[in-house]
């Protein structure tokens, strides 16, 4: 049978592609796009690269080659009444919804990220949700628990499944301290320091892991730091969720180059982390850089320009360094679709893949989806300019290019397309 390739190369093609699909991890790329549709009620425009308007954001996003958002979320942040409120940090279960569903329409997967307070959550402030204050411990373990479930639970009742889940934001240090006018002497009760401090850290997530498990039991489980200028105290984190054996799968990382220091540091620390959780799955879930102004607080001298360019060299190089480590298979861009142009929101943010004043998309936006770009072993089908090479399916049929719709098909000369 000429037009038949040998069934012996069929099976053992089939087996290389299973075993390099397994061995090759899917990467993901996108940013936190939290505010979107708040920018675009307000007005805001977005436009590509060359100034045409973007109709659908999420759509550009996914044609240019992001594959993945992330969407905050507060418990209620209408109780808190903090001198650092901020109207951004504004979004509920219920607000972020449709949003949500925007996102796994479009094919993308969904990051979602429990912030655990009415207000930004980091490692310099923890505040405990008002209504949960004057919860015990073993109180705010039920009341964590409740709340997971319940939330994700709405999600899947509309038909939205995460595909990640962070349990808490930039946690180095804990969570749920109590609120920011308890006394310095009731905070060192639940700041990090001691074995039982650590412990109720561990209670705190293993409830909150285990409303994710029972409600979206595929979702993988993130637990966000924010230390890699500290390696030591980033490892030492981690070595602690191993003691307390917290269930999660991936290890997230915040670097801002003009916070944390050179892509040296960085990279530092992910050779930490790599070192010694060799377990776990790694994403950098927050980055950025600025495009024109420096960013408001910058502690660190950068190495780029403050300009178009300059971005896109920050994030060319970050790419290039993160595809050199193989558990490292997420880049998410902090507040990437900030927009000042024709808004009326409060607040001004300098390091977005948008031009403020002009609404164009950033030449960094095409840059950083270039981490995920040949994602798998197999690869999209193209012609081949080799009159010799002969395709089969996976019966041995021997087919053309146009002949080639769904399945998986072999070449002579032992490529793999699967399509």
């Amino acid at each position: 049978m000429c037009n038949r390739i040998n069934l012996h190369l069929i099976l053992s093609l089939i087996l290389s592609l299973a075993l390099g699909t397994a061995n090759a991890e899917k990467r993901y790329v996108g940013g936190d796009i939290s505010l979107l549709p708040l920018y675009e009620e307000a007005g805001a425009k977005y436009k590509t690269h060359e100034g045409e308007p973007i109709s659908d954001v999420l759509s550009f996003c996914k044609q240019e080659g992001m594959n993945a958002m992330r969407v905050r979320v507060f418990v209620n942040p209408e109780d808190y009444s903090g001198k650092d409120a901020d109207p951004n940090a504004c979004q509920t279960i219920e607000s972020v919804l449709p949003l949500c569903k925007r996102i796994k329409d479009q094919g993308l997967d969904l990051v979602l990220d429990f912030m655990y307070s009415d207000t930004w959550a980091d490692p310099a402030k923890q505040w405990t949700p008002k209504q949960w204050e004057n919860l015990n411990d073993e109180e705010l373990c039920k009341a964590l628990y409740d709340y997971t479930k319940n939330s994700l639970t709405l999600l899947k009742e509309a038909g939205v499944i995460p595909d990640f889940i962070q349990t808490g934001n930039e946690i180095s240090y804990g969570m749920l301290w109590g609120s920011n006018t308890d006394s310095e002497s009731n905070l060192k009760k639940t700041f990090m320091g001691s074995d039982k401090n650590w412990k109720r850290l561990g209670d705190l997530l293993n409830n909150a892991i285990s409303a994710c498990h029972e409600v979206c039991p595929d979702a993988k489980i993130i637990l966000h730091t924010e230390r890699i200028a500290a390696p030591n105290v980033q490892r030492n984190f981690y070595n602690q969720m191993k003691k307390l054996n917290v269930d999660y799968d991936i290890i997230g990382i915040s670097y801002y180059p003009y916070f944390h220091g050179s892509l040296s540091k960085l990279e530092t620390a992910i050779n930490d982390l790599e070192a010694n959780f060799k377990d776990k799955d790694i994403m950098v879930v927050e980055t950025g850089y600025s495009y024109k102004w420096e960013v408001p607080g910058t502690s660190e001298k950068v190495d780029y320009p403050y300009s178009d360019e300059g971005q896109n060299q920050f994030a060319k190089d970050l790419v290039d360094m993160l595809l050199k480590h193989d558990q490292v298979i997420g880049l998410l861009w902090w507040w990437m679709e900030y927009n000042a142009f024709d808004t009326s929101l409060s607040g001004w943010y300098n390091a977005p893949l948008f031009d403020s004043l002009t609404g164009k998309a950033t030449s960094a936006l095409t840059t950083i989806c270039s981490f995920a770009k040949d994602n798998n072993s197999v690869n999209t089908i193209s012609e081949t300019e080799n009159s010799k090479v002969k395709w089969y399916d996976i019966n041995g049929n021997e087919v053309t290019g146009t002949t080639m719709n769904h399945g998986l098909f072999i070449s002579s000369d032992g490529q793999k397309i699967l399509k």
